[in-house]
């Protein structure tokens, strides 16, 4: 299965998106899509999306989305929400949420660092932040990521660049 992975994207398009994304059998959103829901339709219309809310995106939006994701993908346990902290210390809400589930694979944007690390302190959890894909902020390059997941293992992650924040 491959899936695109993208965060904080702040209602800004990248044009090129549907180029790195067009394999995928999912995209995955990790919150602060926006004020419109032009973001998740445009990313929709390459692969089905799955999308949690972040802290920017309007109360509309939090009732459509939910603030945390727990989905199973060939055989990977994977969590994802907005706020999620990083290995070692996630916060609060989200350290308690991994212990009860026990996921493989944990997903959070909002720091728009991108970052990819194992946490063997949480039984060799893989943490994936894509970092931002959007104007705001202060990150210097737009970042998402690409991956497969095969026999629950994350296999062939990329970074994908999609320039400088304009």
């Amino acid at each position: 299965m491959k899936v695109g992975l993208i965060s904080d994207t702040h209602s800004f398009w990248d044009d090129s998106i549907p180029r790195y994304f067009k394999e995928c059998n999912e995209i995955w959103h990790a919150g602060d899509v926006g004020d419109t829901g032009e973001i998740i339709a445009k990313l929709n219309q390459i692969a089905p999306t799955l999308v949690v809310y972040g802290n920017i995106d309007t109360p509309e939006f939090q009732r459509e989305y939910p603030e945390d994701l727990f989905i199973e993908r060939e055989g990977a346990k994977i969590f994802m929400t907005h706020i999620g902290g990083k290995p070692p210390s996630y916060n609060p809400r989200v350290r308690k949420l991994i212990h009860s589930e026990n996921p493989n694979v944990f997903i959070c944007g909002h720091s728009h660092i991108l970052r990819a690390m194992p946490d063997p302190k949480h039984g060799n959890l893989l943490y994936l932040n894509p970092g931002a894909a959007g104007n705001q902020g202060f990150h210097k390059i737009r970042t998402m990521m690409r991956f497969e997941i095969n026999k629950g293992k994350v296999e062939k992650l990329e970074v994908i660049e999609l320039g400088k924040r304009g």
